[in-house]
């Protein structure tokens, strides 16, 4: 059976034109049927741009959609019909079996919670994943979400990794470690120090701490962290790698053919750019497939997220994190909870 994606045609700062485009590259590319939400009118004129012979892409109208900077829960209550939530609506009803959106984030999140709900006994939705292309096989979790965490979510965060790596990376036994100011137990702030202990007693396949020198080595595949300082090391590595890119690009003129210096300097820019090394991902811990990309995704990107969205079902990782929550929590106790 065909996997159907709704896609909200209204959300991202590039929407809708790079979204139609990468919602038409993606659906061809990876096989998957779309529904696509928005304004009749202006959907359809984007889709006539392309060529989707041999595609299946239906249109749901609606005229209301969510734009940067609004309240998400005052949104939602006045746009009862934005698109992000139409697009949801349709997970839930059955009608589709994954949504993807590139923002704004908090109207996704909103949304997924309001018409999915969460895993039961996750809090919030975990935001993380691969950032840098240098190592692929590596995630961070949070990577800005949840700030101020507990030690309990610091090991929900550590299974809802182990399950995206070994669901949508393949990686039988993901290791898993804490991010930290020293490999040495005992340091660190006090939720580090707390959540230690913890992740000992869980049957992960935890190796202790790593730190900030540790993530572009790739020491872990799945690094814990609050999204605070997960947001904070994104946007550096972005930033450093732009800042490296014109290094280079300036002490190689001349040295080097231009086509060749360029392919170096795109290379870094897109290795450290959140967006680029896999578009976006599943909302972790909603009860239900729903896909953010980040919200300046252009058409290559989007595309990403509906492979990421069509392995998310093929995957079934809803049901893996439910049964791998039920397996930790067995082997550490209720009071870790408490």
């Amino acid at each position: 059976m065909t996997i159907r994606i709704a896609v909200d045609g209204m959300g991202g700062d590039n929407a809708p034109g790079d979204i139609v485009k990468g919602t038409v590259d993606g659906a061809r590319r990876y096989g998957v049927d779309i529904v696509l939400v928005g304004p009749q009118n202006v959907m359809q004129r984007e889709l006539a741009k392309h060529d989707t012979s041999g595609l299946k892409i239906d249109i749901v109208h609606t005229d209301e959609y969510l734009v940067e900077g609004e309240h998400p829960a005052y949104a939602l209550r006045k746009k009862r019909k934005a698109s992000i939530v139409v697009a949801t609506k349709l997970v839930k009803s059955g009608d589709a079996d994954a949504v993807a959106s590139a923002g704004p984030t908090g109207g996704v999140v909103a949304s997924a919670l309001q018409f999915l709900g969460a895993v039961e006994g996750i809090s919030r939705p975990v935001v993380g994943g691969a950032f840098l292309g240098f190592t692929p096989n590596m995630l961070m979790m949070d990577m800005g979400g949840n700030v101020d965490c507990k030690p309990h979510q610091f090991l929900d965060f550590a299974i809802v990794g182990t399950v995206y790596a070994r669901k949508m990376l393949g990686i039988e036994n993901p290791t898993v470690a804490l991010l930290s100011i020293g490999a040495e137990e005992g340091k660190g702030n006090a939720v580090v120090q707390e959540s230690y202990p913890i992740f000992k007693k869980s049957g992960l396949n935890f190796i202790g701490q790593v730190e900030g020198y540790d993530i572009p080595l790739g020491k872990a595949n799945v690094i814990i962290c609050d999204g605070f300082v997960g947001n904070i090391i994104v946007k550096f590595g972005e930033s450093l790698g732009k800042l490296i890119a014109g290094y280079l690009e300036n002490k190689l003129k001349g040295k080097l053919p231009d086509a060749d210096i360029k392919e170096i300097t795109d290379y870094m820019v897109h290795a450290t750019n959140a967006a680029d090394v896999r578009g976006g991902g599943p909302l972790w811990a909603i009860d239900g497939v729903a896909c953010v990309a980040h919200g300046r995704a252009i058409a290559t990107e989007f595309a990403l997220v509906i492979e990421q969205a069509k392995i998310a079902v093929e995957k079934d990782i809803v049901g893996s994190l439910k049964s791998e929550l039920i397996e930790v929590r067995s082997k550490i106790g209720d009071e870790v909870y408490k």
